[in-house]
């Protein structure tokens, strides 16, 4: 049963990060902290590697790649900061869930809040720091970067999401090995549940043809804040 929830929250986690750039990790990051605590961040990583590298293939022409430079050096500067981290929280279960719960909650807020910020070095090296500390502790690595690209075009958003979400999870992982904190037992789990990603991308197909971005939004938030809210409930039961 373990399987067949980690595997359902990947599918959809994956079909929501395809259509607008980000939502794998808020949607399945705090279901696998409800069945299956020991396996993250580093199984969902795992997954999340294939996830961001077939979701940026689809529209690599629309990806704005001046922006890839400053974001890339931030989110591995801040994956190494927070792979530190993780190796201090390896063994407090109860106090991770907690965090992965607190982040969704948190990315929720700032997809709501409709802040602009402009686009600038600056603000992606910022934003790419973030994004690397919340992805490598929780698997939860897009909201810094949906906030910067919130107000520009869907697809050209989109992409350009999706390449830093792929560069994340691979930099993560690494920052993650190095601190011995991927084994066996979270590649056993990823491949497991690793069928989810060709089927979210095969149901994502006709849906990126029809469906906007705002019109799956709600219902993305939705869900990921009832998986966070339960989650938060059982970390302080």
């Amino acid at each position: 049963m373990t399987l067949v929830i980690c595997g359902c929250a990947a599918f959809i986690g994956t079909v929501v990060q395809r259509l607008t750039g980000q939502g794998f990790g808020m949607i399945a990051a705090p279901v696998v902290a409800l069945v299956a605590p020991g396996y993250l961040p580093t199984a969902l990583l795992l997954v999340g590697v294939a996830v961001g590298l077939s979701s940026a293939a689809f529209d690599l022409s629309a990806v704005v790649r001046r922006d890839l430079g400053p974001g890339f050096l931030g989110r591995a500067l801040g994956a190494f900061i927070a792979a530190a981290l993780a190796a201090r929280l390896a063994d407090r279960a109860d106090l991770f869930g907690a965090v992965v719960a607190c982040v969704v909650l948190v990315a929720i807020v700032l997809s709501l809040v409709g802040l602009r910020v402009r686009i600038s070095p600056g603000s992606l090296m910022l934003a790419g720091t973030a994004a690397g500390i919340m992805g490598t502790l929780t698997a939860i690595g897009a909201p810094p970067m949906a906030l910067l690209y919130q107000h520009v075009e869907q697809r050209r958003a989109a992409a350009t999401q999706n390449v830093f979400f792929f560069f994340g999870m691979a930099v993560s992982l690494l920052a993650l090995w190095l601190q011995g904190l991927v084994a066996m037992h979270h590649l056993a789990l990823a491949v497991a549940i690793s069928p989810a990603v060709p089927l979210g991308l095969a149901a994502s197909q006709p849906l990126a043809r029809r469906v906007a971005r705002q019109s799956i939004r709600p219902i993305a938030l939705a869900l990921a804040g009832c998986a966070a809210g339960a989650l938060l409930l059982k970390s302080l039961a």
